[in-house]
């Protein structure tokens, strides 16, 4: 059996201000399966019970989940094979709810290089909306080309 071929993206054919998004439904089965796969069962994230005594009074879904939603458009929108997810600063700004619909967009906002061109990198404004077109998470990325 051979191997896949990939064609890899390349940092030239990039421009200030290109952008992509994905669009997900969080669902209660997303919920379990997040906590199950990070090990986190805060019962603010898992029991309605314990939820309802807390700020927000339900359960609200685990905030990094947003950002798995910011990975998904970078790795497999905006770009693909050839980049590396090289950083993220984030701020949660809103709860996000089971049942919520999120868009994660990812938008060009800076293209440089160092060591005289032989690292290249874009800097990527992410941004995550709720169904209300609220911001719940903003940041930027740094992706570096392979």
């Amino acid at each position: 059996m051979s191997k896949p071929q990939y064609d890899l993206v390349k940092w030239e054919n990039y421009k200030v201000g290109d952008s992509a998004f994905h669009t997900k439904t969080v669902t209660e089965t997303d919920v379990i399966l997040f906590a199950g796969i990070t090990g986190d069962f805060n019962p603010l994230h898992m029991d309605d019970e314990f939820a309802k005594t807390q700020m927000f009074k339900k359960r609200v879904v685990h905030g990094v989940f947003s950002i798995g939603l910011i990975s998904a458009v970078l790795g497999a929108k905006l770009f693909g094979p050839g980049i590396l997810y090289g950083s993220q600063n984030v701020q949660f700004k809103k709860p996000v709810y089971i049942g919520d619909t999120l868009t994660a967009v990812a938008t060009v906002k800076e293209k440089y290089t160092k060591k005289d061109g032989a690292l290249k990198f874009l800097k990527i404004d992410t941004k995550v909306y709720n169904q209300d077109d609220k911001v719940v998470t903003d940041g930027e990325a740094e992706i570096i080309f392979m």
